[in-house]
């Protein structure tokens, strides 16, 4: 236990020990892994929403509603991949500002983006996505996490439908 201070109040505090099997270089190998994933599912859930709510044209039905539909599936990992963390005795992204540090997907603050742009943009990130989850389950086998890898098989397989709905919307006639 350790002391803090808090707005004046003394406080104690227990480190985070989650009881694991893994080693200690499993658990941080393998936390910097998802951590990563983490940081590049906020900021593609956050570009995809952004795309979301800013699409026009005639296809904005179709594209809106795929965009919702994308944005919903990525947030949904969020949660999980945090989660999975802790429980191999992680810690994991804090803050807005720690995402911002930590992702490598590329924001677009653009006022205007084409529809097609933006999908053909959403799909080279997915694709990327899909490569990072790759790696990332490239550490959980060499550790032999099967629970995490599993997750990872998931949203390889979502990831990888999500890219293949977004090339075929945004090919050109």
């Amino acid at each position: 236990m350790t002391t803090v201070e808090r707005n004046g109040e003394r406080a104690l505090t227990a480190p985070l020990a989650t009881p694991t099997d893994l080693g200690a270089n499993a658990t941080r190998d393998i936390t910097a892994a998802m951590n990563l994933i983490l940081a590049d599912v906020f900021a593609l859930y956050l570009k995809t929403k952004n795309f979301h709510w800013h699409v026009s044209g005639p296809h904005f039905r179709d594209y809106h509603l795929m965009l919702d539909e994308q944005g919903d599936e990525l947030y949904a990992m969020t949660d999980p991949i945090a989660e999975r963390v802790r429980k191999v005795g992680g810690r994991t992204l804090t803050s807005i500002g720690h995402i911002a540090r930590t992702q490598r997907v590329l924001d677009n603050d653009a006022e205007y983006v084409q529809p097609l742009d933006m999908l053909a943009e959403l799909c080279d990130d997915s694709k990327n996505l899909v490569a990072r989850l790759r790696e990332a389950h490239n550490v959980c086998d060499e550790y032999h996490d099967t629970a995490t890898a599993s997750l990872l098989e998931e949203w390889i397989d979502q990831a990888e439908r999500r890219t293949w709905f977004l090339f075929e919307s945004s090919r050109r006639g």
